[in-house]
């Protein structure tokens, strides 16, 4: 078991830097350094009463980012069972583009659907773990983002996901990546695994919604003794000693975790690979 730490941060440029002088001093702390982007689309989060500023942040990050043709502000956090935030358009036409990474393409509604530009190197990194022939489970699979490299690894992926626009764009992704005869699509909640499928994956990808750390329990007597489990979840950093107790004491074998970016002040993301062990399964 060990530890390495993310050497991949999503912003690109810092916003504030960019805008000083464009905005009062006293209120470039109220807006974000970062912001993310999903193709040729750039998302912020403006604070509501600050949208006097919209047209010259959207042109700041129009001018520095020559790719990016839609500037989108992040007006809630994610809602619902389709795990998707409120987005106004501050600059462009459309939420709809086309993300690529690591030689694979996604297309996407950021509106329809949640995607995580955050986790390619996370992405990446699993897919190079996987063997042939291996069957590989993911929930909360989105638009395809863990389902596709895995498929292309040549496993069989079964992709779970609640939101049907997302599984149609998964259906889609598998297609313009051409896995698609490697990929099976269940639109279903999460929480139902149990009731759809006995212990007989090798593999589980689990991308986890934040507060939903109970998935753990729900998806791993799913996965064959000896087989892996993918957990990512969200803590402070002093709370890892502890949560890898526990991890042990359920039985698994922890043998590696990293940091994969911070999601909010002192909340870090974290993958856990774990092994699962024989009494998961009797």
């Amino acid at each position: 078991m060990f530890l390495i730490h993310n050497a991949f941060e999503s912003g690109y440029m810092n916003l504030r830097d960019q805008l000083r002088g464009k905005v009062p001093e006293n209120e470039l702390c109220r807006l974000p350094r970062r912001f993310d982007i999903i193709g040729n689309i750039a998302i912020v989060s403006i604070p509501p009463d600050m949208k006097l500023y919209n047209d010259e942040i959207a042109n700041v990050i129009k001018k520095k980012m020559k790719n990016v043709r839609t500037v989108v502000n992040k007006v809630s956090k994610l809602k619902g069972d389709k795990r998707v935030a409120t987005l106004d358009i501050i600059a462009g036409a459309s939420t709809k583009t086309i993300h690529r990474e690591y030689g694979f393409s996604y297309c996407i509604d950021i509106r329809q659907a949640f995607f995580n530009g955050r986790l390619s190197f996370e992405r990446k990194r699993i897919a190079s773990l996987i063997e042939p022939t291996e069957n590989v489970l993911v929930p909360f699979c989105g638009v395809g983002p863990f389902v596709v490299p895995a498929a292309s690894a040549n496993a069989q992926v079964y992709g779970v996901e609640i939101n049907y626009e997302a599984c149609r764009s998964l259906i889609y992704n598998c297609r313009l990546n051409n896995v698609e005869k490697n990929v099976h699509v269940i639109n279903a909640d999460a929480s139902s695994i149990s009731k759809m499928f006995r212990s007989g994956f090798d593999r589980a990808i689990v991308p986890t919604p934040y507060g939903m750390d109970h998935f753990l329990e729900v998806v791993s007597p799913a996965v064959r003794p000896g087989g892996h489990v993918h957990f990512y979840t969200f803590k402070p950093k002093e709370h890892i000693p502890e949560l890898i107790r526990k991890y042990e004491e359920m039985g698994f074998g922890v043998e590696f975790y990293r940091r994969c970016g911070n999601v909010a002040p002192g909340i870090i993301r974290w993958v856990f690979d774990l092994r699962v062990p024989a009494a998961l399964n009797p």
